[in-house]
């Protein structure tokens, strides 16, 4: 197996973790990225592109970023700060690798689908259009099955506990029997 492979498929394994452990690590020191529901969108939204060109469904992609333009362009200044305070002065490269990576994923599960893919996802265009608010672009986002290329989550150090003052050491006390 050469080293790229095992790499691939360790890099596999710790995102399985991370996304079927989610729920456990809510409670813990990890929980989703406060820009979570803008990875949710850009999800849909990559979603829809992607099933748009492979179903010529182009009218349809346009209807839906007119309808929702506002919400697409608020998520993605929350997606840009995401990544800024994240990557710092690659912020724009990360953040272009990871719209690359999402169309990537997007597009080999279309592929992997074959002609299904189309009656699986044709119907997603009708569906966003009956929402009536941005919250409800967001609850359905959220609600799909929208695959990531990745995790995103916030994790904190675990708090440590106060320190305790050191007790004074007093010696042991012997009894000595004569």
């Amino acid at each position: 197996m050469s080293m790229s492979i095992w790499r691939a498929g360790a890099a596999a394994l710790a995102l399985v973790g991370l996304v079927n452990g989610g729920q456990a690590l809510a409670a813990g020191p990890c929980s989703p990225s406060p820009a979570h529901e803008a990875f949710d969108v850009q999800g849909l939204k990559s979603q829809l592109m992607v099933t748009a060109l492979s179903c010529g469904a182009q009218d349809k992609y346009n209807s839906f970023v007119g309808k929702f333009r506002s919400k697409l362009a608020s998520e993605e200044h929350v997606l840009n700060g995401y990544f800024s305070s994240t990557y710092g002065r690659n912020a724009q490269r990360q953040h272009d690798d990871y719209i690359t990576q999402l169309a990537n994923v997007q597009s080999e599960r279309g592929l992997q689908a074959g002609t299904a893919f189309c009656q699986q996802h044709i119907s997603m265009f009708d569906e966003v259009q009956e929402l009536e608010s941005t919250a409800d672009l967001s609850n359905y986002a959220q609600a799909k099955d929208i695959i990531q290329p990745a995790s995103y989550l916030t994790c904190t150090a675990p708090n440590r506990p106060a320190a305790t003052p050191a007790r004074p050491r007093t010696p042991a006390r012997r009894t000595v029997r004569s």
